[in-house]
């Protein structure tokens, strides 16, 4: 008799527990952006840092995004050079930063010292995610939807490179046109439900760039418009923007704060822009995807959310 009327107590436990999992909300996929933060922890690299972790005690993104420029002024020279525990490994070492992985992009400064060797220190860090020049991943999110994450390297495009001493036979060495057809074909796959795309420079600025030619923007826009890319982010200049232009589909992201600023402000793209160190947050589920903007006090100076297009 005692089993008999233990049993029904159990299943109805049991029934509960599965209807209040089943009701809960799924988690979304949650990432960290940042860039253009290679300088020995200053300045306010660590404080940024110290933010990141503070903030990753709450959220537990999955990993961080590197928008480029990991190492000032000049790359590494080497999988052992000073700064790979100067400028990364002691610098995001927090309790709770250290166990994430970083997914790396390249950028100019990265381009003046030893590119072979940032892709190497993959295979001697866990945190390193760098495979090659330029690669994607895709991330399948808690409610079934997937995401994928396209690293470009922006570098070759840019036009002036090519008349610089320290970086004119590296980027010639680079074939942009494969690139760019290896770009078209992924983002014209429709087996996501979102596209991003990650690289160093930007397409939109309000910056102390704004003026400038923009050979990037001319090779790389008219691939995402056509094939309606989702998101664009990217760093170069020292600051945080949030870019879109009304006639286009994608959203423009430009995090680059991670150390030194500089000036920015705004054009007719411009949705937000600030001058201060700090990173972004972003959750992604099928229906809403959120990005918040951090300063290196850890407070949210922007925040907005995109529905899927």
């Amino acid at each position: 008799m005692n089993r008999l009327k233990v049993r029904p107590v159990l299943l109805f436990c049991f029934i509960l527990v599965s209807s209040c999992e089943s009701n809960r909300d799924p988690s979304p996929l949650r990432f960290y952006v940042i860039g253009d933060w290679g300088r020995m922890g200053i300045p306010n690299q660590k404080v940024v840092a110290f933010q990141m972790n503070e903030w990753t005690k709450r959220e537990n993104p999955k990993f961080i995004i590197s928008t480029g420029d990991n190492f000032y002024y000049t790359g590494v020279t080497d999988t052992n050079d000073p700064h790979w525990q100067e400028s990364f490994e002691k610098v995001y070492n927090g309790e709770n930063l250290v166990r994430k992985p970083w997914q790396i992009s390249l950028g100019n400064h990265d381009y003046s010292g030893n590119v072979e060797a940032e892709i190497a220190y993959s295979k001697i860090s866990p945190r390193w995610k760098l495979p090659s020049r330029y690669y994607s991943i895709v991330e399948t999110v808690n409610d079934g939807s997937r995401v994928r994450f396209i690293f470009i390297d922006t570098s070759p495009f840019e036009k002036s490179y090519y008349q610089i001493a320290e970086l004119k036979d590296k980027v010639k060495a680079q074939d942009t046109t494969y690139q760019k057809k290896w770009l078209d074909s992924l983002t014209a796959l429709n087996d996501v439900d979102r596209k991003i795309v990650v690289g160093h420079h930007h397409i939109y600025t309000g910056g102390v760039r704004k003026n400038d030619p923009n050979s990037v923007r001319t090779s790389l826009e008219p691939i995402f418009a056509k094939n309606k890319v989702n998101i664009y982010f990217c760093g170069h200049e020292h600051d945080l923007q949030h870019l879109k232009a009304s006639d286009k589909p994608t959203h423009y992201f430009l995090s680059g704060a991670g150390a030194d600023l500089r000036p920015t402000g705004t054009i007719n793209e411009s949705l937000f822009s600030a001058s201060v160190q700090g990173f972004m947050s972003v959750s992604i589920l099928r229906k809403t995807l959120d990005v918040k903007m951090v300063d290196f006090n850890g407070n949210i100076i922007y925040s907005t959310q995109l529905a899927p297009q």
